[in-house]
């Protein structure tokens, strides 16, 4: 067996080349601690590193599981975040959002920030990491929250990130306030779960689906409570699905956030809004 072999268990089960050749890296590196330094000076790896690196293959090809669940931790914003099937693993779009809102509360001196649908602690962490804001992260699953915990110990940040139980703001205590609130929220339509991703079918469903059939449903419930435990000029941010821009600031709108800008990614799609409250 080798590291070519392994590479077209990969490809062969329809993963793209590129993308399994970076996927065989992250097992090396994972199961056989063996880098592109390794390869590079054409070191040798023994029998059984590569027998359980190939099983691991193996699974992937299967089942298509993503990589991400089966070394255990996803690279967000330059760390390794533990991930597992309670959560969403952490998307390259999602750190346009976190970048975002890292701007505005370092621009505005915000002390308390609050992160809705918290799953990994990804968005909390970050911005508990690079403001001087303290940040509470909300998730109804108690095991999403675990990982969160899990990944604010890792980070040493368990005094700036934490994460309390609670159904959207179900769980906010009385008198608490807030300067912005940040929410990557579930906004697939039950429709269009037959046509998602399989690696995606991985993500707790809890995290991926609304019931109704624009997915707007926590956009609605987020903003119209929002202004409740917001301050005065407080911001709100989200990020967004595929075409829902529009909707999303028009709901924003309705509930007193104005000057409202909305960032598109690398592939010119828009994909966060952010307002603040009159």
């Amino acid at each position: 067996m080798s590291i070519q072999e392994i590479l077209k268990i990969l490809t062969d089960s329809g993963i793209e080349p590129n993308e399994a050749n970076t996927e065989v890296k992250m097992l090396l590196e994972h199961f056989a601690n063996y880098g592109v330094k390794d390869i590079v000076m054409g070191n040798k790896l023994t029998d059984e590193k590569l027998r359980i690196v190939k099983e691991k293959a193996e699974l992937r090809a299967k089942t298509r599981q993503p990589i991400q669940h089966i070394i255990g931790f996803a690279d967000f914003m330059g760390e390794k975040f533990i991930v597992n099937q309670s959560v969403l693993i952490p998307r390259d779009e999602t750190e346009i959002l976190v970048r975002k809102a890292i701007e505005i509360i370092n621009e505005n001196n915000f002390k308390m920030a609050l992160d809705v649908g918290t799953g990994s602690g990804c968005i909390a962490c970050m911005i508990a990491k690079y403001t001087d804001c303290q940040i509470i992260g909300l998730d109804i699953s108690s095991d999403a929250l675990n990982t969160a915990l899990d990944n604010a110990s890792k980070l040493n940040l368990f005094n700036k990130a934490i994460f309390r139980k609670s159904d959207v703001f179900s769980n906010i205590k009385d008198g608490e306030k807030f300067d912005i609130i940040i929410s990557n929220p579930p906004y697939i339509p039950p429709l269009e779960k037959e046509n998602i991703q399989t690696e995606v079918k991985f993500d707790p469903e809890l995290a991926l689906y609304t019931t109704d059939e624009k997915g707007l449903e926590f956009y609605e419930k987020i903003t119209k409570n929002a202004p409740k435990i917001l301050n005065s000029k407080g911001y709100l941010l989200f990020e967004l699905g595929i075409g829902q821009s529009s909707d999303v600031k028009s709901i924003m709108e309705k509930s007193g956030f104005s000057n409202i800008e909305v960032i598109k990614d690398l592939a010119g799609i828009d994909r966060v809004i952010a307002g603040y409250l009159n």
